[in-house]
């Protein structure tokens, strides 16, 4: 699909503030009871003396990544599949780990406070096994009588019974249909690789090859999980199921049986092609330090298809592959787990927004080493992304140290705020690299007026319904958070509410608004997270905060604020929206609740007020916040995030945005227009 998009910047426009912003934020700080401009100003300080301590000297920050006991899990699985011994010591931590997260029922959950889920609770009961538990101990007692209680481990979703399948628990045709052939699929076939999400495509096209050898790790009779079975698992067949009145489902239910059916028939020459052109595929996105798709599935699955097509373990690409697995590996505190991927752009970016916010000097050298360093970062070659794009040139960033193929909607825009507010605009060697990464946000825009994540217009909603993808997060969808996200770096960048993208914007997030008044959130938990980012786009551009409809969701946010001042949503409230803005107060969440509502104009309220004590309430030794809640997300209702990070930049982010507007000075994002005035022209895309 060829995109000709016409673009430029003109002279940035000097904002007019308006004399009831003029008004206000001249306002005195409070002291009253609720907190004293000295208690303010001293736990900015200490944040931010906190997160300079811990930037690493090449000029980034990385904090941990956690995911739930499955990631972990897994690694313990691909060992034993890879043949690798784990080291005596290590295998004593991962146990605890795992063991260390396990509920009173005996299951484990998806996130801290969660319910047992049954598949992180197959999959580790399976990895402990291998650690050498045995059935009869009393915590492995407890999961097991737990499983059975829930129908048995035929009820665990795909990627688990897949898992299953790999070590010979579960016969092969117990999973969804997924051959090999899928490769030489054309573009306007109903289904191909490239009508699926970026995560998707990696994780799929090395398990093809474990499909197409019907690979197996045979575990002793002691490893096994037979026990976790209602009936024996080599009579399973049929585990999916068809679903009344749902057509579409019904239908690729069917073809999944047929597609078992005729397997065996398949003509021998395009099953070689396919499993070739899947070999070269998947070892073309292995060629960087990261890994195939830098996240661990993609990883894993990459590293034992290459085993199964006999690779040496010495091969450069597989030696890679594993080191790039080990180094997600991390020991804290006696405990060992692995990361599903790291994310030192997200957190870099982050972290320098904060601290400008905070009050570092744009010219101070930890600024300026963060800023050369995300340069370096930037991604100046085609990607996936490009096969529906080809003739938009590159520009963005990844999530990961090295993630070339899929750089990110999320990240880039995000990274583009953060150098703006250090200052680039006066910096005209970085011209035509902002150039092309604004280009590419622009060209990033779906048809629907918003943006998805990493791939343009991936909104096949259908494919939802095939047995493979019971997670519901196959593809990757035009979102409110990355559309507000969007539309605040365009107007930061002097665009206008008449730029046609921007336009677009506005008219997708109107259409996607909450009938309680907030927004989805797709990368965090959940309406607070997609409500922040919404907000802070349309303040940015100038929209009327006085409007009924963002009037709306800043009272819908103030309705949420908990009796302690703080704001919390439970990871449940993307199974039922009615949870939307109920939970426990987390630092991060209460810390987007308040950027959000400032950007509402709710600077001087109450809320804001009692938000602001409870950020100063929770503040560590070290300044920051030891967040164990995952307000992160990976797929909405399958896999949660915990961000380590977040408990460190968001708060201080928060309280110095206040800071700052209380005293009358503006966020440093709002004065970017007033001070740096630059004539950005863009090339032109043909």
């Amino acid at each position: 699909m060829r995109r000709s998009i016409q673009t430029g910047f003109e002279l940035l426009r000097r904002a007019k503030p308006d004399k009831e912003r003029r008004r206000t934020t001249r306002t005195p700080l409070p002291g009253g009871p609720l907190f004293t401009m000295e208690r303010l100003t001293g736990a900015i300080a200490k944040a931010r003396e906190g997160l300079l301590s811990i930037q690493n000297p090449k000029g980034y920050w990385v904090f941990d990544l956690e995911a739930d006991t499955t990631i972990s899990s897994e690694y313990i699985l691909l060992q034993r599949f890879l043949g690798r011994e784990i080291g005596p010591e290590l295998r004593k931590r991962l146990a605890r780990y795992l063991c260390g997260r396990q509920l009173e029922d005996g299951g484990w959950p998806l996130y801290t406070g969660g319910k047992a889920d049954m598949s992180a609770t197959v999959k580790t009961y399976l990895a402990l096994k291998l650690l050498g538990d045995r059935q009869d101990e009393h915590h492995m007692h407890r999961a097991r009588q737990l499983i059975l209680s829930l129908g048995g481990a035929a009820k665990v979703n795909v990627f688990t019974r897949i898992t299953l399948a790999l070590f010979g628990q579960v016969p092969w045709h117990t999973a969804p249909a997924m051959p090999i052939e899928i490769m030489l699929l054309p573009r306007w076939f109903f289904f191909n690789l490239y009508k699926v999400s970026y995560w998707s495509r990696t994780v799929i096209v090395p398990l093809l090859i474990l499909y197409a050898r019907r690979s197996v790790c045979r575990l002793g009779p002691e490893e096994g999980v037979a026990e976790l079975f209602v009936d024996p698992p080599e009579k399973l067949r049929h585990l999916d199921h068809f679903v009344p009145k749902n057509i579409c489902k019904n239908v690729f239910i069917t073809l999944d049986r047929l597609l078992k059916l005729i397997d065996p028939l398949m003509p021998h020459g395009p099953r070689r092609k396919a499993l070739k052109r899947a070999e070269q595929w998947t070892i073309d996105r292995m060629q960087g330090e990261g890994g195939n798709g830098a996240i661990f599935p993609a990883m894993a699955n990459a590293v034992m298809a290459l085993q199964v097509l006999g690779y040496p373990d010495d091969h450069p690409d597989v030696a890679r592959a594993r080191k790039a697995i080990e180094d997600l590996v991390l020991t804290r505190e006696g405990e060992a787990f692995c990361q599903p991927c790291l994310s030192p752009i997200w957190d870099t970016c982050l972290s320098l927004s904060t601290l400008l916010e905070a009050g570092l000097p744009a010219e101070h050298k930890i600024v300026t080493n963060a800023v050369e360093w995300l340069f370096k970062k930037q991604i100046l070659v085609p990607g996936d992304w490009s096969y529906h794009a080809p003739d938009l040139e590159s520009g963005g960033w990844g999530f990961q140290f090295e993630n070339t193929f899929y750089p990110d909607v999320d990240d880039t825009p995000m990274v583009l705020m953060a150098l703006l507010r250090a200052g680039i605009l006066n910096k005209g060697k970085y011209r035509e690299q902002i150039a092309r990464a604004v280009n590419w946000v622009i060209g990033m825009q779906n048809s629907d007026g918003g943006w998805g994540s990493f791939d343009i217009n991936n909104n096949y909603f259908y494919l939802n319904d095939i047995p493979f993808a019971d997670h519901g997060a196959l593809l990757d969808p035009s979102t409110s958070d990355l559309t507000g996200r969007c539309i605040e770096l365009l107007s930061m960048l002097g665009y206008g509410r008449d730029f046609a993208p921007i336009a677009r914007g506005l008219k997708f997030l109107q259409k996607e608004q909450e009938v309680f008044g907030g927004w989805f959130g797709r990368w965090g938990v959940n309406y607070i997270y997609g409500t922040w980012s919404v907000l802070m786009g349309l303040k940015r551009v100038g929209e009327d905060m006085s409007q009924p409809y963002i009037r709306r969701a800043g009272e819908w946010l103030k309705s949420c604020q908990n009796p302690d001042g703080g704001w919390g949503e439970t990871c449940y409230s993307y199974n039922d929206p009615s949870l939307a803005g109920k939970g426990a107060s987390t630092a991060s969440q209460t810390s987007w609740a308040l950027l959000g509502l400032m950007a509402a104009g709710e600077i001087h309220s109450s809320s804001v007020q009692r938000g602001v004590r409870y950020l100063l309430s929770i503040q560590d030794s070290q300044g920051g916040s030891d967040e164990k809640a995952f307000t992160g997300t990976g797929f909405p209702t399958v896999f949660y995030l915990r961000y380590h990070g977040y408990g460190h930049y968001f708060p201080l982010w928060a309280l110095g945005v206040y800071r700052r507007l209380r005293t009358g000075k503006g966020s440093v994002q709002d004065k970017i227009s007033l001070e740096s005035p630059v004539d950005l022209s863009l090339p032109a895309l043909k």
